[in-house]
């Protein structure tokens, strides 16, 4: 993008990384947050969303004259509600100016007003002042009857009062709803901190004094709530340069899955230090050109880093990544952490962490909530559980790859959760699939039931995305088909375990099994769809 001549409170378009320019607004910054060193930079806070940035003068537009050009090229939903959200904005912003000329106006009117009664007055004075004493009291009669006149005319409130009730700052003071002039909040992220990252007012900008925007703090606050859990509400990736302050500690990374590959990107995005493995190498390279460092095998990693996070596929890989050959378990020493991502069942992280402790490591069970776009962005949501230290210690990674993470207390309690999570949204694509197959057969149109439901309380993301995967014939993996078949089978087992009912859970399972059997296992979990049709 060309420089150009921009100014505090400008609306722009901004380029940060690898992601399509976007609309924002150039804001003061919070007072702590500096300004990075060399090139000339604005601070953005960015529309539709909670990010916010430092960007290179290089890197922005001005939004109006670039509008069009940008809306050809992006086409995205999330694009199209942040555009949706400045135009709301100046919407607003001019109904306010509007509302402002317009007691400008009256205020005008009003001096105006007074001037000529001032007027008036002063020439009644001189008149009664040239006349004899028996004509004045007979003007002074008259002059009665028009004051009277008058003050019935505008009521019996004295002038002062009604100087008051018509003052410019009570007739023009901005209706209730002017906080809804700040820049809407992204509906899947809201990324000021309720919890561990504390968030605090900007400071007030000369041009807008009512508006003030929230950032984040770079020091982590932990809060518990009342159930014991607690939460960490963290930064989309994509507030760079500032947000989000990385450890210093090093940080290792085994398994460059659909997931893993979009959690090492964005912790390398927001300057960690990464030594990566995989057990197909040849997808190591990207991020060695990313900075990342090159680690032959697990043992390696673990051994030179001081956390060392795996997100591999199932319980019997986790458990081969720690115990098999050059595994986890030969580089853990007192004081190395281990982090697993993975969606396994209690039993096996459980397992895991005894062997890692046992050696004098530190464990911590963090399965990721989310498919491999809001891996990509950012977005996932972490459920952790096991060392309550490590946890904290964990908490500017957690920031770079999710928007929110919960700690759960002791091992196990967040590979339930996660299960239970799984199969909720496991059985609901499901069901989603069998409603357009039912609505097929029986002549109603497929789409017409997605604008319905998309108008309707189960209206969402994952619904409308799913769908559109089905209506176009697209099954490109987000979320695998065997993986969430997994993780409805171990949930099931898991209700077994404490001999609780899970027919729903069952009854998806059996379909998604019919699914990998048609060959669907490699594709997205929307392909049970075809368990349908066949």
């Amino acid at each position: 993008m060309a420089a150009v001549s921009l100014r505090l409170g400008d609306l722009v378009w901004g380029k940060l990384g690898r992601y399509p320019p976007w609309p924002g607004k150039i804001v003061n910054p919070p007072k702590d947050l500096k300004k990075p060193r060399g090139k000339k930079c604005f601070f953005v806070k960015f529309f539709g969303t909670e990010d916010h940035a430092w960007i290179k003068v290089e890197q922005l537009k001005p939004y109006h004259p670039h509008k069009e050009e940008m809306i050809k090229i992006n086409k995205g939903k999330r694009f199209q509600q942040a555009v949706d959200a400045v135009e709301e904005f100046l919407r607003k912003t001019k109904g306010r100016d509007q509302a402002s000329s317009h007691n400008s106006n009256e205020e005008k009117n009003r001096h105006n007003s007074s001037e000529e009664r001032g007027k008036q007055s002063a020439g009644e004075e001189k008149r009664k002042a040239s006349f004899p004493e028996g004509k004045l009291k007979k003007g002074t009669g008259e002059g009665k009857k028009r004051v009277s006149s008058v003050s019935s005319e505008r009521g019996s409130k004295s002038p002062l009062k009604r100087a008051q009730d018509q003052s410019p700052r009570k007739r023009g003071r901005p209706p209730k709803d002017e906080k809804d002039l700040t820049i809407p909040e992204s509906s899947t992220v809201k990324r000021v901190m309720t919890g561990t990252v504390a968030g605090f007012k900007w400071p007030p900008s000369v041009s807008e004094p009512a508006v003030c925007y929230q950032a984040i703090t770079k020091k982590l606050k932990v809060c518990e709530e009342e159930t014991g859990s607690t939460s960490i509400q963290a930064a989309d990736s994509t507030a760079v340069n500032g947000s989000i302050t990385p450890t210093d500690k090093k940080i290792g990374f085994l398994g460059l899955g659909l997931m893993g590959s979009g959690i090492v990107s964005n912790l390398l995005k927001m300057g960690h230090t990464v030594t990566v493995w995989n057990r197909t190498a040849e997808k190591c390279d990207l991020f060695i050109q990313e900075g990342a460092r090159l680690g032959r095998t697990p043992a390696e990693v673990v051994s030179t880093c001081d956390i060392t996070f795996a997100c591999v596929s199932d319980p019997k890989a986790a458990k081969d990544l720690v115990l098999g050959p050059s595994g986890v378990l030969q580089g853990i020493r007192p004081g190395k952490c281990y982090v697993d991502m993975s969606t396994v069942d209690a039993d096996t992280v459980t397992e895991l962490a005894q062997v890692i402790v046992s050696r004098g490591g530190r464990f911590l069970e963090a399965p990721v909530s989310g498919n491999q776009q809001l891996s990509n962005d950012g977005m996932l949501v972490i459920l952790a559980a096991g060392d309550r230290g490590l946890y904290e210690d964990c908490s500017s990674c957690f920031q770079a790859m999710g928007k929110t993470s919960f700690f759960l207390g002791e091992v196990g309690n967040a590979a339930k959760m996660m299960l239970i999570v799984n199969m909720v949204q496991g059985s609901f694509m499901a069901t989603i699939a069998e409603g357009l197959t039912l609505a097929q057969v029986t002549g109603q149109s497929q789409q017409t039931l997605l604008d319905i439901l998309n108008q309707g309380q189960l209206a969402s993301i994952f619904l409308d995305q799913k769908c559109q995967n089905i209506l176009q014939g697209n099954f490109k993996p987000d979320f695998y088909l065997k993986y969430i078949q997994k993780d409805l089978r171990l949930a099931i087992a898991l209700g077994d375990s404490v001999n609780h009912p899970t027919p729903m859970a069952a009854a998806a399972n059996e379909v998604y099994k019919r699914a990998k059997a048609l060959d669907q296992s490699d594709n997205d979990m929307s392909a049970v769809y075809r368990a349908y049709i066949h």
